[in-house]
């Protein structure tokens, strides 16, 4: 196993915990709150999510397309489709809803908003699911070929 492997491992894993995290615990507790709470709540989020996870999400996609060329396992080839697809699903379903939820500048919530964020939620559970298969498959992978 050498340090593109580890990556491979640290990376999938950081990503696919923290989205399937976001997507099952976290956001079923912001849907209770009042809209305005929502909203303030998800623009937070995108401070601090919506800087790191992009550039995870990335890293995670382009290390698992590497391992499964590198090793072009089933396990590893499934792992490199299933975070390829989860980082389409996000650039497609997540990231337009982000734009527009980030570019709100009133303190209340606008006609749709609570509409809009449950689309974001049906492709976060989507994306969130691939990513953290993605990492089990990585590590099966790993584990099966070492």
């Amino acid at each position: 196993m050498d340090i593109i492997d580890i990556a491979a491992i640290i990376v999938t894993g950081f990503v696919g915990s923290a989205e399937f995290g976001s997507a099952t615990l976290v956001h079923p507790v912001i849907r209770k709150l009042k809209p305005e709470d929502q909203l303030v709540f998800e623009q937070g989020l995108l401070r601090t999510f919506g800087r790191v996870m992009p550039i995870g999400m990335t890293a995670a996609t382009a290390l698992g397309i590497i391992v499964a060329i590198n090793d072009p396992s089933g396990w590893l080839i499934a792992a490199a489709v299933s975070l390829s697809v989860g980082l389409i699903v996000t650039i497609i379903g997540n990231v337009p809803i982000n734009l527009r939820t980030g570019r709100i500048t009133e303190a209340t919530a606008p006609n749709g908003f609570i509409a809009m964020r449950r689309r974001w939620d049906a492709f976060q559970i989507v994306r969130a699911s691939l990513q953290l298969v993605g990492f089990i498959l990585v590590t099966i992978g790993m584990v099966t070929s070492a």
